[in-house]
């Protein structure tokens, strides 16, 4: 198949990186798409925003970025990027100006996942290794997830706190994804955001957090209707 002008850059989220992608990159290689999925730092959202903006400016012609969780918040900063024609949410952050993740997780009780989160004594935020699967990727085989969970990269607290900046969502057509069985996220507070967005659609998936690995066939459908409505 001939490559197709449109690039899709795959931005992560917090506790995982690039290879979260792992079933989503060969399905968008093989329809065509030039794929490239960012290595965030994780040290603090103006530093991922830029390395995401590093890789936007590495591609020739149009982009569409695609975030998880985390990668949502960092997507909402560089798409602001000329090059970037719409945004997806993947079970993700999309704050709005002068909003923080922190406060978004105030605005209801802590999601069960969030019991098994622990600071180190840099102010790096990990997961427990032994509760890894409950929290993140619960309807994935456990034996399966143990990777993720050893080789997790954690994610700096400072990140929860800053405020985010005028979101690309309002200028930028975008779609989103909510995981109905959520544990990081509550799907009550993905919704919120979603429908604030006023998305071009939004798709509900059976699925925990880590949806882009248990539910990839549901998340690649709705990265291929955006790709090919602003091809």
């Amino acid at each position: 198949m001939a490559t197709k002008d449109l690039n899709i850059v795959l931005v992560h989220g917090a506790w995982g990186d690039g290879s979260h992608w792992q079933h989503i990159i060969p399905a968008l290689h093989k329809e065509g798409y030039k794929v490239r999925s960012v290595q965030n730092p994780l040290t603090s959202l103006d530093d991922d925003i830029q390395k995401t903006k590093d890789l936007i400016d590495a591609q020739d012609g149009k982009v569409l970025l695609v975030g998880h969780s985390y990668g949502g918040s960092v997507i909402s900063g560089a798409g602001h990027h000329d090059k970037v024609v719409g945004l997806v949410y993947i079970a993700a952050f999309a704050p709005d100006k002068g909003e923080s993740l922190g406060g978004i997780f105030g605005r209801r009780d802590q999601p069960s996942g969030g019991a098994n989160i622990y600071p180190d004594s840099k102010g790096f935020l990990w997961i427990k290794y032994d509760k890894y699967h409950e929290s993140f990727c619960q309807d994935l085989n456990e034996k399966d997830t143990l990777t993720m969970a050893l080789a997790q990269k954690p994610i700096h607290g400072s990140c929860f706190g800053a405020e985010s900046g005028e979101p690309a969502w309002k200028t930028k057509p975008s779609w989103y994804q909510i995981s109905d069985n959520d544990h990081m996220i509550p799907p009550v507070t993905q919704k919120e955001m979603a429908d604030r967005m006023k998305p071009k659609k939004i798709i509900h998936l059976d699925a925990s957090h880590a949806s882009l690995a248990s539910h990839p066939k549901g998340v690649l459908e709705l990265i291929l209707e955006a790709a090919k409505a602003v091809e």
